[in-house]
């Protein structure tokens, strides 16, 4: 009985489909549209977080120790620094490797190599490059090297020449402002998005329930249930959603692949080829909110319209 209650509602639930049709056509055109912002959303959500990781990944602390510091001084400062819960890697740049490094960069400039060569010996010492676990933790670990010495044969020794985070902070300060608005931006986007495609959606199953009022209280009268009665309409809210996500994910396609070229260079990639990657997710994300917003606006519809 169950499984022919299933069938009936199924069943009825495409009659009212094809029956509503324009009806149904609007329900699913104002769905595709809510869908297919909310993929260009979740797509830019994804891309912003992949270039802001690129740019984190550029972000540093770079530590500069004196050039009368031992190794074994600025490996000690490195050991220290490593318990710190919010360092998350540090690269030791030994003298030499610095001059090499020093030389690479400068290799088109032969006034200043000309100059180096003058010296006697190394000017450079060697460096600490830092990178936090997060990018709102470099404060706490510029705060830790402010006063950081080595104890040495009983004395403190300075080992810190300079620390580049003064330099660096603007950007860091800037990139966590960035991080927090793409966030609070993202879910303020994404709440209003999902109550105007409740709303479109509860208005056409509204109009298709008044349309269908005759049919309801027939079925009512020969004994119908609630569930069998609301059955249809619930089915029929989904499969909007089915529809309307599979349009919004294949409209989304020449569109992108429009837009393709100024997108790359704002994030640096091949948007194209990441969406063509990923369509399958993208879809399936619009697959179930468009489901989930089609069954939950049909139900909002017939309990407030068939007051059952």
């Amino acid at each position: 009985m169950f499984i022919l209650n299933i069938k009936r509602i199924i069943k009825t639930g495409f009659t009212n489909f094809w029956r509503n049709g324009m009806v149904s056509v609007s329900s699913i055109m104002m769905m595709t549209v809510t869908l297919f912002f909310i993929i260009s959303l979740l797509l830019c959500s994804v891309l912003f977080s992949l270039t802001l990781d690129r740019v984190k990944d550029e972000i540093d602390i770079n530590v500069y120790a004196m050039t009368t510091a031992t190794p074994e001084d600025v490996l000690k400062l490195k050991q220290d620094l490593e318990f710190l819960p919010e360092v998350d890697n540090i690269e030791y740049i030994s003298r030499e490797q610095a001059l090499s490094n020093f030389r690479d960069r400068h290799r088109n400039d032969e006034q200043t190599l000309q100059a180096l060569d003058e010296l006697e010996e190394n000017p450079l010492g060697s460096v600490l490059n830092i990178k936090a676990k997060e990018i709102g933790q470099y404060a706490g670990i510029a705060k830790f090297l402010e006063s950081k010495t080595v104890l040495t044969d009983g004395e403190d020794i300075g080992v810190i020449d300079k620390v580049n985070y003064s330099q660096n902070k603007a950007t860091i300060d800037g990139l966590s402002r960035i991080i927090d608005a793409i966030n609070k931006f993202g879910v303020a986007l994404a709440i209003i998005l999902i109550v105007v495609s409740v709303f479109i959606t509860f208005s056409t199953i509204r109009l298709a329930i008044f349309i269908s009022r005759e049919e309801i209280k027939v079925m009512r009268l020969v004994g119908a249930n609630n569930s069998y009665i609301r059955g249809p309409f619930i089915f029929e809210g989904a499969m909007y959603g089915v529809i309307s996500a599979f349009l919004a994910t294949v409209l989304f396609y020449p569109v992108l692949f429009w837009l393709n070229p100024s997108m790359e260079n704002l994030f640096l990639m091949d948007v194209l080829s990441y969406y063509s990657s990923h369509i399958l997710m993208f879809f399936a994300v619009s697959l179930l909110v468009g489901i989930i917003f089609g069954v939950i606006s049909s139900a909002l519809a017939v309990r407030k319209y068939l007051k059952i």
